[in-house]
């Protein structure tokens, strides 16, 4: 394994690329997050995947072959930037970010000076579950390149042409239906759960579409909201602005962002679980706390 991995941002996804990698047996890896330091440091994780930390975005790039942009979609052309003075010829960059095609052309054109090679990447699927073997799709002219060096580390990239852009339009339109659907179901849930009818919800759902598992949908949908709630409305957001950016109201990705970012600001306190009964308990209790709260 003769890559070099950088990190620039350590969360969900960061660490579980890592810790498959380290599986791989790579072990020349480091990381920076505005996050390793102040309160709840990410730092103890990085002494569990065995990551250096570095001192900052430039250090962390500088002398890494494979450099991983995985921050907020709110900071990421701003982290690309901070990045820079440490970039060099012939590193990979790969935008990781669940961002518009156009902020991914903007950082693209941001990093091409430092001739580091800039790849548009989406990730597919939720990457705890595959660490780094999650389905990522790739574009620009490097995918190819990406998608070689990622299989040699047991990673799982399809390169998408080479127009910047193209891998996360498709990341961004299937997110109207996937985070769309979320959305919905928490709606859904919490309405029927107040009448006690949600289970015949459900399966009148099955009855309509038998190819998903609605009972399992229900709680896993519930969950991912929950934990993810900030991060799936800020995606949706970038997904709005795309929209117009066309021409085209953004009817559906605006209200999916608006219910995404009411289930975050309720801060609910969950379980670690996809029991449904249980997470629309935690819901209502946070609603609760809320009334409480506005009264007071």
């Amino acid at each position: 394994m003769h890559e070099t991995i950088c990190f620039i941002g350590f969360g969900e996804a960061g660490q579980a690329i890592a810790r498959g990698l380290r599986g791989e047996g790579v072990h020349r890896m480091r990381a920076y997050d505005l996050l390793f330091d102040g309160a709840g440091s990410l730092r103890p994780k990085t002494g569990e995947l065995g990551v250096k930390i570095a001192r900052d975005h430039a250090d962390a790039v500088r002398g890494a072959t494979l450099i991983f942009l995985a921050v907020t979609a709110k900071s990421s052309l701003e982290a690309a930037q901070s990045c820079l003075p440490g970039l060099e010829a012939g590193q990979l960059f790969v935008d990781i970010n669940s961002v518009a095609p156009q902020k991914k052309r903007d950082t693209a054109a941001l990093v091409a000076p430092s001739g580091a090679l800039y790849v548009d990447a989406a990730v597919m699927a939720p990457v705890a579950p595959s660490l780094h073997k999650v389905p990522i799709l790739a574009s620009g002219a490097a995918a190819r390149e990406f998608a070689s060096r990622a299989g040699a580390l047991g990673m799982k990239v399809e390169a998408f042409g080479e127009e910047v852009g193209a891998a996360s339009a498709v990341k961004m339109f299937r997110s109207i239906m996937v985070k769309g659907i979320e959305a919905l179901m928490v709606e859904s849930m919490l309405a029927s759960s107040e009448y006690g009818v949600e289970r015949r919800v459900l399966a009148s759902l099955q009855e309509s579409f038998p190819g998903l598992d609605w009972e399992r949908l229900s709680g896993y949908m519930l969950e991912r909201v929950l934990s993810h709630g900030q991060r799936r409305a800020d995606e949706m957001r970038e997904v709005a602005a795309t929209l117009e950016a066309m021409e085209l109201e953004p009817v559906m990705a605006a209200a999916t962002a608006r219910r995404q970012q009411w289930l975050a600001d309720l801060m609910v306190k969950h379980p670690r679980t996809e029991d449904r009964a249980a997470l629309l308990a935690a819901i209502r209790e946070a609603l609760g706390a809320s009334a409480r709260k506005k009264v007071a």
